[in-house]
Formats: C-alpha cells, sequence, structure tokens
C-alpha cells in the first residue's frame, strides 16, 4: 500500500541489513541513509513524503545499528568510509536497484558520496549535508581553526581506550548528550530519543564507531578488502551526478558550506535551511530534505 512502511531484511556484502521501505515498489528507489548517533527513524517525516510523491523510500540501518548484523565472525568490524559507501553499493545490488537516489547526512551522507563518486552510473541524483563528505585522510593531520577543533571533541575521546569505554559505559548518555550539543534548538522529545536509543545495543556498535573515528584520522589500519576503495577516495574525486548539498543554520558540529571548485562538477545546488536547523536535518526539518530529494528527482528526469 503507498505509503506504508515495512520492514524488511536483505543479505548484501558482509551484512544482513534491517532496512524499512515506504511507497509503491515500483517507484523511483530513493535510498535514505541515517548518520551517526542516530538510525532510521530520523527519516520518519521524510520518506511518507517521498511516498506521496510516487518514489520508494528504503531506509536501511548501517552497520553496527540496530537489527543489521555481520554475516561473519570473521569480517573486521571496520567504520571506515570505504566500508561505508561498499555496504550501500551491495544493498542496492541485494536489491536489485540499478540506479538510485541516494541521500543522506553525517555517515549517511557519506556513503551516498563514496557511491556517488565512485560509481556514478549507480546514482540518478544525491542529497547530501553538510557538503562534500568524502574524508581527506592523507590531510587529517592539519589542524584546524580552533572554533572548529572544540566541536570535535567526542572524535579526539574516541581515540584514547578511555573513550572506548566511555562508549561502552554509556553508549545512551552519550549519543544524547551529541544529539544536543549538535542540534541546540532542537527541542526533541524523549520519546523521539527512546525511540532510536536501542538502535544503539547493536553488539558491533562501539568497535564499529570506534574504528571509523580512528580511521579517519589514520590512527587505525582498514579493512584490507577495502584498500583499493580508500585508494580511489584519497584522490578526493569529483561528485558529477546532479546533487543538492544542505545545511542547518544551527548545525553545532559541522557545516560543509559553499562546496570547493571541483568537488561537485555536474549539477549543483547548495541551501542552508533556516529556523534552528541542527545536525540532524532529515529529522528535524523533513520538509526541506525531502523537497532536495524531489527536485534532485525532477532535474534527473
Amino acid at each position: 500500500m503507498s505509503g506504508a512502511a515495512s520492514e524488511r531484511f536483505v543479505d548484501a556484502g558482509v551484512l544482513r541489513v534491517a532496512f524499512a521501505e515506504h511507497g509503491d515498489p515500483a517507484g523511483r528507489p530513493v535510498v535514505l541513509l541515517h548518520g551517526f548517533p542516530y538510525d532510521v527513524h530520523a527519516y520518519d517525516g521524510v520518506a511518507p513524503l517521498l511516498a506521496e510523491h510516487g518514489l520508494r523510500a528504503i531506509v536501511p540501518h548501517l552497520r553496527a545499528c540496530g537489527p543489521t548484523r555481520f554475516l561473519s565472525d570473521r569480517t573486521p568490524r571496520s567504520g571506515q568510509q570505504a566500508a561505508l559507501g561498499a555496504d550501500l553499493l551491495a544493498l542496492l545490488d541485494a536489491l536489485h536497484v540499478d540506479r538510485a537516489i541516494v541521500a543522506g547526512y553525517d555517515w549517511g551522507g557519506r556513503a551516498a558520496c563514496v557511491v556517488s563518486a565512485l560509481w556514478p552510473e549507480r546514482v540518478r541524483g544525491l542529497v547530501s549535508v553538510n557538503g562534500y563528505n568524502l574524508q581527506d585522510i592523507a590531510r587529517s593531520g592539519q589542524p584546524a581553526a580552533p572554533d572548529k577543533e572544540y566541536r570535535l571533541w567526542y572524535q579526539y575521546y574516541f581515540h584514547g581506550e578511555r573513550g572506548r569505554a566511555g562508549l561502552a559505559a554509556n553508549r545512551r548518555e552519550l549519543a544524547r548528550l551529541l544529539w544536543r550539543l549538535w542540534s541546540p534548538q532542537w527541542d526533541f522529545a524523549d520519546a523521539d530519543f527512546e525511540r532510536t536509543a536501542p538502535s544503539f545495543d547493536n553488539p558491533d556498535f562501539v568497535d564499529v564507531v570506534i574504528h571509523s573515528y580512528r580511521h579517519r584520522f589514520a590512527l587505525a589500519p582498514g579493512d584490507p578488502a577495502l584498500e583499493a576503495i580508500e585508494r580511489r577516495l584519497a584522490a578526493q574525486p569529483g561528485i558529477a551526478v546532479p546533487a543538492i548539498t544542505l545545511d542547518g543554520d544551527a548545525d553545532g558540529v559541522s557545516t560543509g558550506g559553499a562546496p570547493k571548485p571541483g568537488q561537485f562538477t555536474g549539477r549543483h545546488e547548495h541551501r542552508v535551511v533556516a529556523g534552528g536547523i541542527g545536525h540532524n536535518l532529515p529529522q528535524e526539518a523533513p520538509r526541506a530534505f525531502a523537497q532536495a530529494v524531489r527536485d534532485v528527482d525532477g532535474w534527473a528526469g
């Protein structure tokens, strides 16, 4: 039934992916990708709007989130950018989706940018919060301005074993703190957080999160199976697919701002979403996010 959501599972690459699906299964597919520390509920307000527009909204739990599980105990619990991109590509393959709009923020925006940059033939269009989300690991040791550095305190915390222990002991408390700091004007209800919090109980959550924040600073090795992808990403490839980038006007951790030359080489528009909108943009401003997806869908024809 159009607009209805159903939870499904599919084996895709190294994962058994849990995902929700909204809209007509024959509609044009859109994959909506959440960030850290959030989950599929970030798109509760977005997916029905897209379904009303005739789109098929696919909303997966990322690796180490919610019911998504690794298929093998031997697979490295990697959180590197290549892993997120490979997961998205494998999901498209598993669902027999030749081409899709990919849209996301934070970790999900990174997955969407990776696939858009490296496999543009699989992407009709891109919506990315905070702009060009590919990590430049070779330059990760170069300091930013102090007013940007302090916002990354949690990343530096995770670099040490004290941070690993803190995340393991205080998953929900730490996540809730990040929600408040990153979206200082978002008055989310306790029920909003409690719907998402069980996703942090995934048995691989801590390992994948810690690896993500160490690998991006070249402090931990990557999964050898993903090295070829990382080499391609190291070149910081341009994104040629039609793209809209978004920033909230009150994002407490990161704003991509206007992209640099060469980052987006196809049709592109950057929008700032006003109204005290923070980092969790799809959940805070679902209509603005859905409109960006609809606009990219229109550009793609």
